[in-house]
């Protein structure tokens, strides 16, 4: 197998991913979920390069990972032990390790041994400069988080309509709360070589946005923001590919964009276009005909 069909193997896995995992973020009303965890890994990228000097993807992944676990567990205390809403939350964790990872990241900026420079890549991303190993690791994760979905659809369908019968019915609400989170961090983590922390958040959410504006149910829900999902990996890393000046994280973000411009107008019940076409086609009808 060629490079470049690896590297569609994992834009295309990792948009299978997202996009299933994101619907429950989305339902769940925590679209922004996805973009404080992802700032949350500047302070685990910088401090993993300074410890480790490395630039390598493990080690750079493993201090990403602690970092984004660090805010994911910070999240799931202040939820469960105080009264803070949701925005709130999501604020202060993020001013946090945002304001952490812009301290160290100034630290890493004097380090002899090359800086900040390899550190780029994970901002903005870059899946053509990965090696093959770590992009077959990389789709293997992806996997997992699809399987663990797969799975456990039934719970996390429960706590994701109606938590507090869950609850009320003895279901481990706290434990799926903490799994579906950890699934998040690992989506999350895995994304940042591919799209970049800057545009990670948008992967999570612009497939399951997409995704409903077509149906109200949830398995449905699940396939389609998957298969879009996969859409924005494979035609976003051919793009980029055909013109190289193109990056490949910023082309995968626009292909979704592109998903949800298309379902925001023509979905055949929610879509824009859909509805003005009802809208004009009532005025036209007598009051006799109505």
């Amino acid at each position: 197998m060629s490079h470049t069909h690896l590297v569609l193997l994992g834009t295309s896995l990792l948009g299978l991913a997202a996009g299933v995992v994101g619907v429950f973020a989305v339902l769940r009303r925590q679209a922004l979920l996805g973009d404080v965890l992802a700032h949350a890994t500047m302070p685990g990228l910088a401090l993993a390069f300074l410890i480790a000097h490395s630039k390598s993807l493990e080690v750079l992944l493993v201090g990403a990972g602690l970092a984004c676990g660090a805010a994911g567990g910070m999240l799931w205390i202040l939820g469960r032990y105080t009264r803070l809403k949701a925005d709130v939350r999501l604020g202060v964790v993020l001013g946090v390790f945002f304001g952490a990872g812009m301290a160290v990241l100034g630290q890493a900026q004097d380090v002899p041994s090359g800086g900040q420079a390899g550190l780029e890549s994970y901002f903005f991303g870059k899946p053509a400069g990965m090696l093959e190993r770590d992009l077959l690791w990389l789709s293997g994760l992806a996997t997992l988080c699809v399987l663990a979905v797969v799975l456990l659809y039934k719970e996390f369908q429960l706590i994701a309509f109606d938590n507090e019968f869950a609850q009320a019915q003895g279901w481990p609400t706290g434990r799926l709360d903490l799994l579906l989170l950890s699934l998040v961090v690992l989506v999350v983590v895995i994304g940042l070589p591919i799209v970049g922390v800057v545009m990670v958040s948008a992967l999570l959410i612009l497939p399951a946005a997409a995704a409903r504006f077509w149906t109200n149910r949830l398995g449905v829900m699940l396939m389609l923001a998957g298969g879009i999902g996969i859409g924005m990996g494979m035609i976003g890393t051919m793009v980029s590919a055909e013109w190289s000046y193109l990056p490949a994280g910023p082309t995968i973000m626009l292909t979704g964009a592109a998903f949800f411009a298309f379902s925001l107008l023509c979905a055949p019940k929610r879509g824009l276009v859909v509805r003005w076409l009802r809208r004009q086609g009532a005025k036209q009808l007598s009051p006799t005909e109505v």
